[in-house]
């Protein structure tokens, strides 16, 4: 048996109900345009086809499959931090939480840092720059720290030489 097959899970019902409901309350996520899957116990994974959990698991049998679906997000102690393509997916659906940058904060956001910005709130919220969203960051008091991993990260312009 594809032991990735055992990290992998459906998300229905009341376990559905409890994402879409902090999703809710985090962003104004009312509903999510596809199935939840899940791997491990904290990433999350939006599956629009037409499979499902059976011929999904049947097809990671006979093939390595390293993930079905768009990764989401993952859930963490204080929310859900929606990835950028979650952020991208779901942008019709979010309603609150949403900072908004200038061209200079969006670059320096893209290069990977934190954005110095008062936002009114704190915990995860949206970054958004015109009509793109940018992901998720955790805003405090003074900034937004970002999550960008390094290898999606624009070349850090104030490092070159």
């Amino acid at each position: 048996m594809n032991p990735h097959i055992e990290n992998l899970k459906l998300i229905d019902g009341k376990e559905r109900e409890l994402i879409i409901k902090k999703l809710d309350e985090q962003f104004g996520i009312k509903k999510i345009p596809g199935m939840i899957l899940m791997r491990g116990h904290e990433r999350i994974f939006l599956f629009q086809g037409n499979f499902d959990e059976e011929k999904i698991r049947a097809l990671e049998e006979i093939s390595f499959v390293e993930r079905t679906g768009v990764y989401l997000g993952k859930i963490e102690e204080y929310g859900i931090r929606l990835s950028i393509e979650g952020s991208q997916i779901l942008k019709d659906e979010i309603k609150k939480n949403v900072v908004e940058l200038n061209k200079d904060e969006m670059e320096m956001w893209m290069m990977g840092h934190e954005v110095l910005k008062k936002t009114g709130t704190t915990g995860f919220v949206i970054v958004k720059y015109q009509s793109d969203m940018l992901g998720t960051g955790k805003a405090s008091v003074e900034k937004i720290t970002n999550f960008i991993p390094k290898s999606r990260r624009l070349k850090d312009k104030s490092i070159e030489k």
